[in-house]
């Protein structure tokens, strides 16, 4: 079982979003191994792909932290395991 997990953040931009989203990931022991972003008229959207294998937690305990952080903040926070992703788009 792959250790990759996908996370998309997206909502109306505001000051802090990508500090309050790695902090929250960094209490996880999350590690960021590629990160996009962009703003499309005033809605900020980003895309992450992070390696869960040195966290405690499990990967349920780190999708419940992270879209609580997403609530805090108004945005909609998704985490989805990678390789079911990838799975999605063979069909």
């Amino acid at each position: 079982m792959s250790d990759k997990i996908i996370v998309t953040v997206s909502g109306v931009d505001n000051i802090g979003i990508v500090a309050k989203v790695t902090a929250t990931m960094a209490q996880y022991s999350v590690n960021i191994e590629d990160i996009k972003q962009t703003l499309m008229q005033g809605h900020f959207v980003m895309f992450m792909l992070c390696n869960i294998s040195n966290s405690q937690s499990s990967f349920k305990e780190i999708k419940e932290a992270l879209t609580k952080c997403g609530e805090e903040m108004g945005m909609e926070i998704w985490v989805q395991k990678k390789e079911i992703v990838d799975n999605m788009h063979k069909i």
